[in-house]
């Protein structure tokens, strides 16, 4: 019965490869110690500027950092060894933080100070993004990228909850100082365990910088498989939307409230609870249709968002759709990391990274924009739907992506 049970829960198979085991659990501490910076960063803007636009503007700064680094890291992990690369980065964001500390512990913080710290952020942020996700496929086997990106994504979701809770309560403690420090000394332990990884050194092939978006512009599938994560997440994305969805909707207070933090909290939950028993999916075979399926039923969940008039019911449907979304963006790393070849990892995940980035940006902006015309309800409808129309338009029209298995290894050495 237990091991039965087992088979449902955490798909725990990659952490039998000792590499990949370091990494993971390096990457967990580094999740939750390494993510005060989260609050910490825009408390101390806010406190040095009085400002949200400051605020906002250092949200700009990270974002157009993180996509000059993930472009220039995902050719740099193809011409370099990887573990190099890794290795930099960590240590670059590690110093990041260091320096974050010092500016607070001598009091000497100013809005261009936190500024050029905040781009460091994004810079190494980026770089570490895009060259794990090329790096992972050369520790663990094909078979396993699914379960190994399932373990990757769940501590990730899990250090964004539990870290900016527990800076919240750590602020008024020790202060903004320490809980840089803490950043800084989490980041240690990935440094560790990226250091005892096997050398990952570049494969023959093609070097220049736009051959990644050649490649991925000539494949129907990973076209397809962008296509896809695309509808999902800007047509279905309606979080700029919870404010005026609390308030308006479920009764909540102007500027925030329980109900508004309610919606917050339900998509994550959803998307840890998948990661708690991605045994149920992550040894599937129809790795496309799985994807597919997975964005459309994530449209439809929106769809009963906008429909929602009770919270109890807006909160099922954002659980649900954090758990599918899991999936979605499972099955969408290991198709990308499985039918790339390794030469030209680096540039794909560089470019898959800025979409990851962008299209949250963009949907706040659309959905934002449309609400200025119609009823915000019936916007998050309407986004649900173009979601679940958009996925099975390009599921009919590449038929590879619904027909796809298992992964196919890309010709690695492991």
């Amino acid at each position: 019965m237990i091991a039965s049970l087992g088979a449902y829960t955490v798909d725990r198979r990659p952490l039998a490869v000792a590499s990949f085991r370091r990494l993971w659990v390096a990457s967990a501490v580094g999740a939750v110690g390494g993510s005060f910076g989260v609050v910490a960063v825009p408390a101390q803007l806010f406190a040095v500027s009085g400002s949200s636009v400051v605020v906002g503007a250092a949200g700009a700064v990270s974002f157009v950092a993180l996509v000059v680094a993930s472009l220039w890291s995902g050719a740099l992990a193809d011409s370099r060894d990887r573990r190099t690369v890794l290795l930099a980065a960590h240590c670059g964001l590690a110093a990041t933080y260091a320096g974050l500390w010092v500016q607070a512990a001598l009091g000497v913080g100013s809005v261009p100070l936190l500024m050029v710290l905040v781009a460091c952020q994004g810079l190494f942020l980026g770089a570490i993004m895009t060259t794990m996700g090329a790096a992972v496929p050369r520790l663990v086997p094909a078979e396993l990228l699914p379960a190994a990106n399932s373990l990757s994504s769940l501590t990730r979701y899990a250090g964004s909850i539990i870290g900016p809770v527990l800076a919240g309560i750590l602020i008024p403690a020790v202060g903004l100082g320490t809980l840089y420090l803490f950043d800084a000394i989490a980041l240690l332990a990935v440094v560790w365990a990226v250091a005892r990884l096997p050398p990952l050194p570049p494969q023959p092939g093609p070097r220049e910088r736009t051959a990644g978006l050649r490649y991925l512009a000539a494949s129907r599938l990973l076209v397809a498989v962008l296509l896809v994560d695309l509808a999902a997440m800007v047509f279905g994305m309606p979080v700029a939307l919870f404010p005026e969805l609390a308030q308006h909707t479920f009764g909540g207070a102007p500027g925030g409230g329980p109900e508004l933090g309610l919606l917050y909290a339900a998509y994550p939950a959803g998307v840890v609870a998948a990661g708690l028993l991605s045994g149920t999916f992550t040894r599937a075979r129809r790795h496309g249709a799985v994807m597919a399926g997975a964005a459309a039923v994530w449209g439809l969940t929106v769809v009963l968002l906008g429909l929602a008039a009770q919270l109890w019911l807006a909160l099922v449907a954002l659980v649900l759709g954090g758990a599918v979304n899991f999936v979605l963006s499972t099955f969408r790393n290991a198709i990308t990391q499985a039918h790339t070849p390794d030469a030209l990892r680096g540039r794909i995940q560089g470019s898959l990274t800025v979409v990851l980035f962008g299209g949250p940006h963009l949907a706040n902006l659309l959905h934002g924009a449309a609400t200025s015309i119609l009823d915000h309800r019936l916007v998050i409808c309407a986004g649900g739907l173009l979601t679940a129309v958009t996925v099975a338009a390009v599921t009919w029209a590449v038929p590879e992506l619904r027909r796809l298995g298992g992964p196919v290894a890309a010709g690695d050495a492991r």
